[in-house]
């Protein structure tokens, strides 16, 4: 397995799989996930994602996410989780985190993974990096002093260095269990501090107490916090409401 390989999987793998696989699962079967990635595109511009690379570190103690770009018109933070959470998790807390750092931000300009798929119903999850795109241009992970560099240009015309990404991602960690849980209870408000921490427990985790039945089980409350909350941009709110789909479709 290569030092890249080795790295991805260390930070953004699910599975164990064989060790001739090229790619680690990003989100798996079950819909859970320990990558959460924010793009910033059309036009590429760091200054504006700054603000939320550095608002993850001194707001909420974060590890330093790594940084890319996105091979095409844009830049990408890409944070790692210790534990896996489900993804309609991961995209409360996604919205949640936009609407804090990027509220100025168009729409249109942002995108996060894991997302819905057209259909829906089923998630998706971005296309690892580094990836060569059409036109021969490729997506790499950058250092925060480079970043700025790609603004104009956000990709590479020849493939990464292995070695050199490997590099950049070796000193990097993954947000621990504990601080995932503080920052949800910072970004849902007190008041949803208890609700918050719970809606983040390990998915699958042998401790986690059954979901209550009623619209206040979690995540469906913190979905539903974040699609009536009129300062979130309006296409964050019809995130949160898709994400709410399979809970409507069980009658909660």
């Amino acid at each position: 397995m290569s030092r890249l390989l080795s790295e991805l999987r260390r930070l953004y793998g699910l599975d164990a799989g064989p060790a001739s696989a090229t790619t680690p699962a990003l989100i798996d079967a079950e819909g859970r996930t320990r990558t959460l990635v924010i793009e910033l595109a059309r036009p590429a511009d760091w200054s504006a994602l700054a603000r939320l690379w550095e608002g993850l570190q001194a707001d909420l103690d974060w590890p330093a996410p790594s940084i890319a770009i996105n091979g095409r018109d844009g830049f990408q933070l890409w944070v790692s989780l210790a534990e896996p959470v489900t993804a309609a998790q991961a995209g409360a807390l996604l919205a949640a985190l936009v609407a804090r750092y990027l509220a100025d931000v168009p729409a249109q300009r942002v995108a996060q993974w894991p997302g819905r798929a057209e259909s829906g119903v089923a998630w998706r999850h971005v296309d690892l990096v580094p990836r060569e795109h059409p036109g021969g241009q490729w997506s790499a992970f950058v250092s925060p002093g480079l970043a700025p560099v790609f603004a104009d240009t956000p990709w590479l015309d020849i493939p990464p260095g292995e070695d050199g990404q490997a590099d950049l991602l070796s000193g990097l960690k993954s947000v621990g269990g504990e601080q995932l849980r503080e920052a949800v209870a910072s970004l849902g408000g007190e008041r949803r501090e208890d609700a918050a921490a719970q809606a983040v427990q390990p998915a699958g985790s042998p401790d986690r107490a059954p979901a209550a039945s009623g619209p206040q089980s979690e995540p469906h409350r913190f979905l539903l916090q974040v699609m009536n909350d009129e300062r979130v941009d309006m296409a964050l709110r019809i995130e949160a409401a898709k994400a709410l789909l399979p809970y409507a479709a069980n009658g909660v």
